[in-house]
């Protein structure tokens, strides 16, 4: 599985589920028991994963969805959608 967002906001992975669920696209949210350790203070993001062949399908939901901001897009075989940076 390949990390596609990357938060501490409960309800953006919530909307996240609930997109990919919608699009048949199977998720898992990775470190949600950091918070036995954080006493539920959310200084830890948690991970949502799809199926590396999922990858990019997903991100164009959340693009759509004008989520795109939050695509954890390092590691990704998709390069960044947009770049400010000058070569």
């Amino acid at each position: 599985m390949q990390v596609i967002v990357r938060t501490n906001d409960p309800v953006l992975i919530s909307f996240v589920e609930a997109l990919f669920r919608e699009a048949g696209i199977a998720t898992h949210i990775a470190d949600t028991h950091m918070s036995i350790t954080e006493g539920w203070i959310g200084v830890f993001p948690r991970r949502v994963l799809v199926l590396e062949e999922d990858w990019q399908r997903a991100a164009q939901i959340l693009e759509e969805a004008d989520l795109g901001q939050w695509i954890v897009r390092e590691g990704s075989k998709k390069p960044p959608a947009h770049s400010d940076e000058n070569p």
